[in-house]
């Protein structure tokens, strides 16, 4: 079992038109460490999470639905789908979470809704007829943007972390006949 339920990991990477995506492997550990620490990159997530190098397994924990994005052979950052076990939101318990991180380089290029897409699209095939939640701070305007762009409505919003939070919901994606 994963956080997904029985999902395996895709057999092969997933490839878009620019990006790969796939599992984590040793030589993204710098990569990893340059997103926790980034201030651009957590600027409405709480703030850098600085981390002593030494902390950093070697390799990250792989896991289905946690994907390392590449471009051009490189990590530029990372999108994960969850389970919303731990959110205070009734109308996300119990629903997959998306969720993304780009280094601040990647930015403006479209990498995050070519990525988010694509892994909604393994997550269809994998879980089809699952829904699926996306929260970000209303100030994050291009987080805003690419929760419309990928198909999120607004459930609610909410106060949390000092800001207001934004609740998106996917709805599930019907199997075809």
């Amino acid at each position: 079992m994963t956080e997904l339920g029985p999902v395996a990991w895709p057999t092969e990477p997933i490839r878009t038109e620019r990006l790969v995506l796939r599992e984590s492997e040793a030589r993204d550990r710098s990569a990893f460490i340059e997103l926790l620490a980034s201030p651009e990159v957590h600027t409405y997530l709480g703030g850098p999470r600085p981390r002593d190098e030494r902390e950093m397994p070697e390799a990250p924990e792989r896991r289905p639905g946690s994907f390392v994005v590449e471009l051009d052979g490189a990590m530029i950052g990372q999108v994960l789908l969850r389970r919303a076990t731990g959110h205070r939101r009734p109308a996300a318990v119990g629903k997959a979470d998306l969720g993304y991180l780009f280094l601040p380089r990647a930015w403006g290029s479209g990498y995050a809704t070519e990525a988010c897409a694509a892994a909604l699209d393994w997550f269809d095939g994998v879980l089809p007829g699952e829904p699926v939640v996306l929260t970000t701070q209303t100030a994050n305007v291009g987080s805003m943007r690419l929760a419309a762009k990928l198909g999120f409505t607004e459930v609610e919003r909410f106060h949390a972390w000092d800001a207001e939070q934004w609740l998106g919901l996917r709805p599930p994606v019907t199997p075809s006949a």
